[in-house]
């Protein structure tokens, strides 16, 4: 039986499907355990682009998996930015600005995306002109109504549409850019035989709001010890490898399940949970946050703040086993295993 916390999103028929490329949404009309995020695949065949587009509810920050393309932000004020992304890169969008994903390599295009609202609301630049007369639009530009009347409009996004060419990148996009984030070229926060993490997260982002993302890789020996995030949500996605979870939920509920690649999975605020690569090659995870800074309290530390007595109460025992306990004033966060899988 499939755990309520894991959706398995490659073996999802995509809901959104077109010549030029697929959108397989994982939201809380398929996914009910979701709350404050939801997750998308982006497939772009080549020459093919995200039309611009906007969402009124919902943050945006997006991994490129792989392929290359340009992206281009307007905001506020004027504000204009169109910038590379590429295998290992990131973009953020904020809520209700415009921005568009323009495959500009040989082949597909494959992103990620994880949204600050469980159901993200878009609007595509196709469906707002769309609905405007000819009339309207020319208003707009100075122009006469009838320099639109070739223009095929409709009130619903085209979603994806295709380009006459693959076409050539301004010179400015390859400027930095604020909205854009090379996570996988930057320092570990840590790292060792167990695993490591790097982390998309404000205070080596600063344009981050509302959304934050760790690049977590586990070796075949490592774990990610039992924590919890007190203030976060958490919304995984299994790059590579093969994992096992095990969540407690209120009341005595305890929910182990495995994790493949191409699956999703959700973890309440406050749930606690762990993470451990039962496969043979090392795992990796995109661990997306419901806030730019993201916290958690770990077994390692947490539970070493109280003293052996406390400890000995609490779990009935005598506390002169809690002796051997490592005194840690950090969290560990990933360990490294010193005992085998168990079954």
């Amino acid at each position: 039986m499939d755990s309520p916390h894991v959706f398995h999103l490659l073996s999802t028929k995509p809901q959104d499907v077109t010549k030029y490329g697929t959108r397989t949404s994982a939201d809380i009309s398929n996914f009910p355990a979701l709350r404050g995020m939801a997750f998308y695949r982006l497939l772009l065949n080549e020459k093919a682009v995200r039309e611009p587009h906007w969402h009124p509810n919902a943050d945006e920050l997006a991994y490129c998996l792989r392929g290359q393309g340009i992206v281009t932000v307007f905001g506020n004020y004027g504000e204009r930015e169109t910038f590379g992304i590429s295998e290992g890169e990131m973009f953020y969008v904020p809520s209700g600005y415009l921005h568009h994903i323009e495959n500009m390599g040989k082949g597909d295009m494959e992103l990620v995306l994880a949204f600050s609202h469980e159901k993200p609301e878009d609007f595509g630049i196709s469906a707002s002109a769309g609905c405007m007369s000819d009339a309207v639009l020319g208003n707009t530009w100075g122009l006469k109504a009838k320099n639109f009347s070739r223009i095929k409009r409709s009130p619903r996004n085209i979603l994806i549409g295709k380009k006459k060419s693959v076409g050539k990148a301004p010179e400015y996009a390859y400027f930095q850019s604020r909205y854009k984030f090379n996570v996988e070229g930057a320092n570990p926060l840590l790292g060792g035989s167990g695993g490591s993490a790097i982390v998309a997260r404000k205070n080596v982002w600063p344009v981050l709001e509302n959304l934050s993302m760790y690049s977590l890789r586990i070796t075949n020996q490592g774990m990610r010890e039992p924590h919890w995030h007190p203030q976060t949500a958490e919304l995984g996605y299994v790059n590579r490898g093969r994992a096992r979870m095990t969540i407690l939920s209120p009341g005595g509920e305890v929910d182990t399940y495995l994790l493949n690649k191409g699956d999703v999975y959700f973890v309440p605020r406050g749930y606690p949970h762990h993470i451990e690569n039962v496969g043979k090659e090392e795992l990796h995870f995109l661990v997306f946050f419901d806030r730019d800074t993201p916290g958690d309290i770990g077994f390692s530390a947490g539970i070493r703040a109280y003293s052996n007595e406390a400890l000995g109460a609490t779990f009935n025992t005598d506390p002169a086993v809690f002796e051997k306990l490592p005194d840690y004033h950090e969290d560990l966060l990933i360990v490294s295993r010193v005992n085998p899988v168990d079954k």
